[in-house]
């Protein structure tokens, strides 16, 4: 049987959301659930409803209802810059990223010249940094699909590991978890807690973190 009801709450970063229907509970919604109507809250849409066990209800096969005006995404205001103003966050974050990763980078070199850090490990960041980014590149072609998405926390970790250059490129480059504000606060300090670390590693010395860790 079709289900009427209307798109409350909806996350487009993640590709979910949920259906309000008077008197009953609300039904979870996934992007690859939705057949031929952009998912936006106050859409109004008919659906078939399945129950997952321990989950409660889901939609699927979810389309516009008949007569339904159909959704649009809204449009973005032009940017300070664009008017005439100062320039906007994005482009001052821009400088900082920039200028941060040069850092980094100089410090590992100067470490591995100093012989503090070995060659390998700066191997090992390389390697990591492109895995990072090849991640982000599939959890953005996921969240398109509607396919499973990698977890934030994974994402997290690869920058904290030492990724975050990768991670940094690949949102820029792809326009992949740029928007969401509280993802962004995570990023920048794992970001932190990655320079904290390789400054810690470089006063110590590689050989005498092996010996704490052992």
């Amino acid at each position: 049987m079709r289900v009427q009801g209307t798109i409350h709450r909806w996350d487009a970063d993640r590709g979910f959301g949920f259906i309000r229907r008077p008197g009953q509970r609300d039904a979870f919604v996934h992007v690859r659930d939705v057949r031929g109507v952009i998912p936006a809250e106050g859409v109004r849409v008919e659906f078939s409803e399945i129950q997952i066990e321990g989950k409660g209800p889901r939609a699927v096969d979810v389309r516009s209802v008949a007569g339904a005006p159909a959704a649009r995404y809204p449009e973005r205001a032009p940017s300070r810059t664009a008017r005439g103003g100062r320039r906007s966050p994005g482009r001052a974050g821009l400088v900082v990223a920039i200028v941060l990763m040069a850092a980094w980078i100089s410090v590992l070199a100067w470490g591995w010249s100093t012989e503090r850090i070995p060659i390998w490990l700066l191997g090992a960041l390389l390697l990591l940094n492109l895995i990072t980014y090849a991640v982000y590149a599939r959890d953005k072609r996921a969240a398109r699909r509607g396919d499973w998405r990698t977890s934030e926390a994974g994402l997290h970790l690869l920058a904290v590991l030492g990724g975050w250059p990768g991670a940094w490129l690949a949102q820029q480059r792809l326009r992949h978890k740029t928007v969401k504000q509280a993802f962004r606060v995570v990023y920048w300090f794992t970001v932190l807690v990655n320079c904290a670390a390789v400054a810690v590693i470089l006063f110590v010395g590689w050989p005498t973190v092996i010996q704490l860790l052992r």
